[in-house]
């Protein structure tokens, strides 16, 4: 009897086609390697592609910030440059109204009026200037018999007077000033006890 393998006395036929099965399944190995392969590379391409459009959409927001900082910052400075021309501009509108008022009384002063005159020279200067104040829109007022306000009023000292109720103001030693309601200079007051 001669030795053979199993395979020796195999059909030929079947080792065929099991090469064949085999060649098929290695194929389609392949294959199923291949589109893996292709998914995975699609799968970064795209990811690629929306990590390229993320960075552009924050580079955009980021340009727009910059824009909006820098924009901010020349609003902040031609304010501040506008007020400051306001300011400069009103300072000299009150300087020339109240020049006039300084000629006057420079005036009075270089006369050899008599004393009499002299009070009505001056007389007319302060009115002058009230005039100038109230065009202005300032107002002089003078608490006299009403109610402390420590808002619109300092109290210089207090005093005891008969038939005055505690708290109210029975003497104005200097006017208050008010622009627009708002307190330039609170009325200096004496208040009764």
């Amino acid at each position: 009897m001669t030795n053979q393998s199993p395979r020796d006395g195999a059909n030929p036929d079947a080792e065929e086609q099991r090469t064949e099965a085999e060649v098929e399944d290695a194929a389609r190995e392949e294959t199923d390697a291949e589109r893996d392969e292709r998914e995975a590379e699609e799968l970064l391409e795209r990811d690629l592609d929306e990590l390229g459009a993320a960075k552009r959409e924050r580079d955009e927001y980021l340009e727009l910030a910059q824009r909006t900082r820098a924009d901010f910052e020349n609003y902040r400075k031609r304010v501040a440059r506008e007020a400051s021309e306001a300011l400069a501009r009103g300072k000299a509108e009150l300087a020339r109204d109240l020049l006039p008022a300084i000629d006057n009384l420079e005036r009075a002063l270089r006369s050899p009026a008599d004393a009499e005159a002299l009070a009505k020279g001056v007389a007319l200067v302060l009115d002058e200037l009230r005039a100038k104040l109230a065009a202005a829109g300032v107002e002089a007022y003078d608490p006299t018999g009403e109610r402390f306000n420590p808002e619109t009023c300092e109290a210089l000292s207090t005093q005891t007077r008969e038939g005055s109720e505690a708290g109210v103001v029975i003497e104005t030693v200097e006017k208050g000033y008010r622009l627009n309601g708002q307190v330039l200079r609170p009325a200096r007051v004496v208040v009764s006890k």
